[in-house]
């Protein structure tokens, strides 16, 4: 079983910054995919960055290419997303998402490959 919790969410303005933290604690195998989805009102949950272990291997949604980075600690066990130039649509429930073991690159950003999710936290962007 693996835990996260995510935290770091708030309310900003328009080319605002904030800085998501997932912890997670359990066990993680050697192998394994973490990622950042977001889920905005009567919206589908979207991939929004992915890293996979192996390679270190990283994939981002183009929505959201050179201003949102993913990053991880493993001494910490906490992944991260650090977002810059925040739009309003970048409004949505963030989730932390983790798989242990391999998937293929062209699936990282697909919630149905993740077994793991935090609970959530806000972020809202107001104009």
């Amino acid at each position: 079983q693996v835990q996260l919790v995510e935290s770091g969410g708030d309310s900003v303005q328009t080319g605002g910054s904030l800085r998501l933290s997932c912890a997670a604690s359990g066990y993680m195998t050697s192998t394994y995919c973490m990622a950042w989805f977001r889920q905005a009102p009567g919206k589908e949950r979207e991939g929004v960055a992915a890293i996979y272990s192996g390679s270190s291997t990283i994939t981002y949604a183009d929505s959201v290419k050179g201003r949102f980075t993913i990053s991880q600690d493993t001494d910490k066990n906490t992944l991260y997303l650090q977002m810059h130039s925040l739009k309003p649509d970048d409004s949505a429930v963030y989730y932390c998402a983790a798989r242990t073991s391999y998937t293929t690159p062209s699936l990282r950003l697909s919630a149905s490959e993740y077994n793991y999710w935090g609970q959530g936290t806000q972020v809202t962007v107001s104009s």
